[in-house]
């Protein structure tokens, strides 16, 4: 070889091995990080109608004195609030104050006599209809005021605060109401924003702003199972709405959601997640529900298929395939028939080591499977705003015998307080539960 040739080859040979060393690099670096969700792996599904379709309510029976739910090593659990009313959902205001709405749904004798009844408040059809405040002012995890923040609502669920707005999501409608920072009763008469669909179904919806507060979220579940009383009927169900701060321009951002309860933003991301309750009837498992990145505009599959592009049987004369074809499949599964509703991400990486910044998910717990399913808090990592591990359990506890029916209480809704601690509120016992991690 000519010097001058060496001279000029030498160098470049250099580099491309320095290109390829930091192409190896990067190669193991994705494998390193590769994100562990149910859209990367192969997730196995029986086939519909594998088991007969069970009817398994549980059997409430409240939590005896001195027992509490069960949280990992390294966390105490605590009350923090008694004696409500089927407090369903959870919100923490910008300035601390924690937000508890009481609410349920209209009973029917179906449901007492299919024992319904027995797996939550469901004797009566009063429901208090009412938000309930509490500030702990000292952040000692035991709030000092407890007040009635708001009544005389129409069975109420998601709350927000926006400015100088706090919003309420009641079953018909959005309401917002004048709010000042650290009031603690709201006396005003509210301006309902805009209208949302009633009638059967799923009678809860939530809210949720982004970041900046020019946007809010509506998530409204399905009026039916399976689309059995006409997609008619289903009009604006079944989604994740948004809207602008004053009600205007009200649209579906995803649909085929057939129960999106809990929103939120995965840390350090514009990235919207749901917690979804999927439908029942054809099996033990089978549908699974799931918790999943929202794409706008995306179609996830209800009612004409579940889990992407698996068709529902029950749906074979009314088929879309067209849509079928668009339809998502889900980031994470929450198993079926487990009534996944509650979401709250440790934003502040309050909770110590894996659990840092991850996601917590309230498993209500479903009729729909032979053995129970849910009735716990699940825990999923995150890691660059994804995913990054599988679904562990968090607090547990609250069936009394997993080969009977009879449980202590059902989480619901979820939210992390200002200090870093989780809240769970356990409806069915009338208790809001306090996870902090001990220091």
């Amino acid at each position: 070889m000519h010097t001058k040739s060496f001279f000029i080859l030498a160098p470049l040979a250099f580099l491309l091995a320095c290109q390829s060393d930091e192409s190896k690099k990067k190669e193991n670096a994705g494998k390193e990080d590769k994100v562990e969700t149910a859209a990367s792996q192969a997730v196995e599904l029986p086939a519909p109608y594998d088991t007969k379709s069970a009817v398994n309510y549980s059997d409430v029976t409240g939590w005896p004195a001195g027992k509490t739910p069960l949280a990992p090593q390294g966390f105490q659990v605590t009350h923090y609030a008694d004696s409500l009313l089927n407090p369903r959902w959870i919100y923490t205001g910008p300035n601390g104050d924690v937000f508890v709405c009481e609410s349920n749904g209209k009973n029917s004798m179906k449901d007492k006599f299919s024992g319904k009844s027995k797996s939550g408040n469901l004797e009566s059809d009063e429901s208090a209809n009412r938000i309930t405040l509490f500030r702990d002012a000292n952040g000692d995890g035991v709030p000092e005021m407890r007040t009635v923040f708001l009544t005389g609502l129409n069975h109420p669920f998601g709350m927000l605060i926006i400015g100088n707005s706090f919003y309420v999501a009641n079953t018909d409608g959005v309401v917002q109401y004048p709010y000042q920072a650290g009031q603690t009763k709201i006396s005003a008469s509210g301006k309902k924003l805009v209208d949302l669909p009633t009638g059967k179904g799923h009678w809860t919806r939530t809210l949720l702003a982004n970041k900046e507060g020019t946007k809010i979220y509506i998530g409204v579940g399905s009026g039916s199972n399976v689309g059995e009383n006409g997609m008619e009927t289903e009009v604006n169900r079944a989604a994740i709405l948004q809207m602008d701060p004053d009600g205007s321009n009200m649209h579906i951002y995803a649909s085929g959601l057939r129960n999106p309860q809990g929103m939120g933003w995965a840390p350090g991301t514009t990235t919207l997640w749901t917690a979804v309750n999927e439908r029942d009837e054809l099996g033990d498992d089978l549908v699974p529900d799931y918790f999943t990145s929202v794409q706008e505009g995306g179609f996830y599959g209800w009612p004409y298929s579940y889990w992407g592009q698996h068709e529902d049987p029950r749906l074979k004369d009314k088929q879309q395939p067209d849509l079928v074809k668009k339809a998502i499949v889900p980031d994470v599964s929450m198993g079926a028939h487990t009534a996944s509703l509650g979401l709250a991400f440790d934003e502040k990486k309050s909770f110590p080591g894996k659990w840092a910044g991850g996601a917590f998910i309230g498993q209500h717990g479903s009729w729909n499977r032979a053995v129970l399913s849910g009735y716990k808090v699940v825990f999923v990592p995150f890691r660059g705003g994804k995913p990054s591990g599988p679904k562990e359990d968090f607090l547990t506890g609250f069936v009394q015998d997993s080969s009977g029916n009879k449980v202590y209480g059902r989480p619901v809704g979820v939210a992390f307080t200002q200090q870093g601690d989780l809240l769970v509120a356990d409806d069915a016992s009338n208790v809001v539960w306090r996870v902090s991690a001990k220091k």
